[in-house]
């Protein structure tokens, strides 16, 4: 057992993803999470524990901890603790080896390199040697999951990658801000301009025909514009409870990137 306590800020699909192969590749993880996270693939995302309790995702188990003696509890039980700490304050009472930024907020929410020995950071927002250590591209393509070490990701399009040639169609945003009121839910065959859900009273009706891989929870406050479901042109109702590629290979750059800097410290040395 390797046993280092990798920090994952963030329990979203790309996070569960990365959170799932350090587990599996002998890593101590935590997970911090906002009190209310808003994640549309709940069904492929630890931050589900913040709501449920717990969440077993491929074989792999997240359960809520409150305090640092919950955390030490779920980690004798060999499972993921997940806690409401989004300043990651926990760090100050607890020595952690390896912190990993997968909120993909699109900027810098707080980290520096001064935080962890190796830190890393997911996707647009860091800068690679001086924010964090590492920078792991997340844009679907060539370079998906490269380390960077210098420099920034490549910059959000804001257009989500194709699939059978979908993109923006495969999003449903938030028409306006309110409620929302789901009428299907995650695994669900839809049509297009089938009405999938309400906010308030605007209707959110789907662009194509697939399956509802992820929508964000019922009765959730959204803003308008929010990403709140994603429909999956493949139809294959599976791919809606296991994770996907992109996570699978975001995930592995970051175990390379604490490979590779764990390497060049003892180079160092």
């Amino acid at each position: 057992m390797i046993d280092d306590i990798v920090v994952i800020r963030g329990g979203g699909d790309i996070a569960t993803g990365i959170a799932h192969k350090l587990y599996r590749s002998g890593f101590k993880i935590l997970i911090l999470e906002i009190e209310n996270p808003t994640m549309v693939r709940r069904t492929v995302s630890f931050a589900s524990a913040v709501f449920d309790c717990e969440s077993v995702i491929e074989g792999v188990k997240s359960v809520k901890a409150y305090n640092t003696e919950d955390v030490y509890k779920v980690w004798n039980d060999n499972n993921i603790p997940v806690i409401v700490d989004p300043k990651c304050k926990i760090i100050d009472k607890i020595k952690i080896d390896i912190l990993v930024d997968a909120t993909l907020a699109k900027k810098n929410l707080g980290m520096n390199r001064n935080m962890a020995p190796i830190t890393i950071g997911v996707g647009p927002g860091f800068y690679a040697g001086e924010d964090v250590d590492v920078v792991i591209e997340t844009i679907r393509g060539h370079d998906l999951g490269k380390l960077i070490l210098k420099g920034y990701a490549k910059a959000d399009t804001g257009i989500p990658g194709k699939i059978l040639g979908y993109g923006k169609e495969r999003v449903l945003r938030a028409p306006c801000n309110g409620i929302i009121n789901n009428l299907s839910d995650i695994g669900d065959m839809i049509k297009k301009d089938q009405i999938i859900a309400y906010v308030d009273d605007e209707p959110v009706k789907a662009s194509i025909d697939g399956v509802l891989r992820g929508i964000i929870m019922n009765n959730s406050k959204v803003k308008k514009g929010l990403k709140i479901a994603d429909v999956d042109p493949r139809g294959i109702k599976e791919y809606c409870f296991t994770i996907s590629d992109k996570a699978r290979s975001v995930a592995g750059g970051v175990l390379e990137a604490i490979l590779y800097m764990k390497k060049i410290g003892k180079e160092c040395e």
